[in-house]
């Protein structure tokens, strides 16, 4: 298989496309290596997959050092020349796309960004697969497209019209054209919304490395809700194996599906929705206390009140997922923050 990543610089781009590789999979991983965080850890990212950082230039390629059968592309998803000139070169059996301007806060103050590259740039994404038969779709979606629901567990089954993020409503609009370009082309696609992932070459805007940088360097961490918070915190190799799992399994229509009681997790089009999480929500409270141990000092907390676009709690069901590809989260909480503190404590050593 050829596959292309989108995104493949990112966090959870950067481990998928490793163990594509290790599959003997060939990969092309795009990503415009923008300054929402550091770019120097996104350039790590790439010099450790065998991608050096000097030869990156717009729109040429970079063959791996390292890693047989990968090759990197900087480049915009908002370049729809660029993108579908790739793609039509290229003859990939499936694409992911995992490339997004993420993050629920800076939603708020950034707009723009959002529509820019969740919008335009997934429907970019969307027309090179209908005009160069891209087999299969897989995209990321999120938790955060549940919004106002309070029904716990999530299911791929709930409404998912109140979102209160501009990032969640853009994910939201990602699963909508998604749908229509399965329905009017025949395009599978299959969405996977992503539940608090954290690991090691994590996101430097996400809560636990936040909480780990203020930790390391005696500075108080901020505690939203004052600690009521839940979060179905997923260990980001739990999130990749879920994403292998439906790579070779493109959507397909379901032909039960009736529009007079519509089942929102599938279609009469090739078009699926899953959750994937670790289907066990941990308190706010307890999983900044595994990081202390891990660091081995206590967290100096400010304790405010829930931010704009925050929601309390979330809760991933995953019974769709296990059963379609025999998905299993098994990387506990006291596992995976070890393994991100060691991560960091070597990386961050002479900072």
């Amino acid at each position: 298989m050829k596959i292309l990543v989108t995104g493949s610089a990112g966090f959870i781009g950067y481990h998928l496309t490793n163990v594509l590789l290790k599959k003997g999979i060939e990969v092309v991983g795009i990503d415009n290596i923008n300054d929402y965080y550091d770019p120097a850890l996104k350039y790590a990212r790439l010099e450790s997959a065998g991608i050096h950082p000097p030869a990156i230039e717009w729109h040429k390629p970079v063959v791996s050092r390292t890693q047989k059968g990968y090759s990197f592309i900087r480049m915009n998803l908002e370049d729809k020349e660029q993108l579908m000139q790739l793609c039509k070169d290229q003859q990939f059996d499936a694409l992911v796309n995992l490339a997004a301007q993420a993050g629920v806060r800076y939603s708020i103050q950034n707009p723009d960004a959002y529509v820019q590259s969740n919008i335009v740039g997934f429907l970019n994404v969307l027309e090179a697969c209908r005009h160069h038969r891209i087999n299969h779709l897989v995209y990321a979606s999120s938790s955060s497209v549940y919004g106002l629901n309070e029904s716990m567990p999530f299911s791929v089954r709930h409404n998912v019209d109140h979102p209160v993020s501009l990032y969640a409503a853009s994910k939201k609009a990602n699963e909508l054209m998604a749908h229509t370009y399965s329905h009017l082309y025949n395009i599978p696609t299959t969405g996977l919304r992503f539940f608090t992932v954290y690991g090691p070459w994590g996101r430097p805007d996400m809560a636990y490395f936040l909480f780990a940088d203020a930790i390391k360097k005696g500075h108080p961490i901020k505690v939203f809700n004052h600690g009521k918070m839940k979060r179905d915190f997923t260990y980001v190799d739990d999130i990749v194996n879920g994403i292998v799992g439906v790579i070779n399994r493109p959507a397909s229509a379901n032909d039960n599906w009736t529009g007079k009681k519509p089942d929102p997790s599938t279609s009469s089009a090739p078009y699926r929705v899953f959750n994937i999480g670790n289907n066990n929500p941990v308190e706010l409270m307890s999983f900044i206390n595994e990081i202390e141990k891990n660091m081995g000092r206590e967290a100096i907390k400010e304790m405010i009140d829930i931010q704009d676009g925050d929601v309390p709690a979330t809760w991933a069901d995953v019974d769709d997922l296990t059963q379609y590809c025999n998905y299993q989260p098994s990387t506990p909480i006291d596992k995976g923050i070890r393994t991100f503190i060691e991560w960091h404590k070597a990386y961050y050593q002479h900072v």
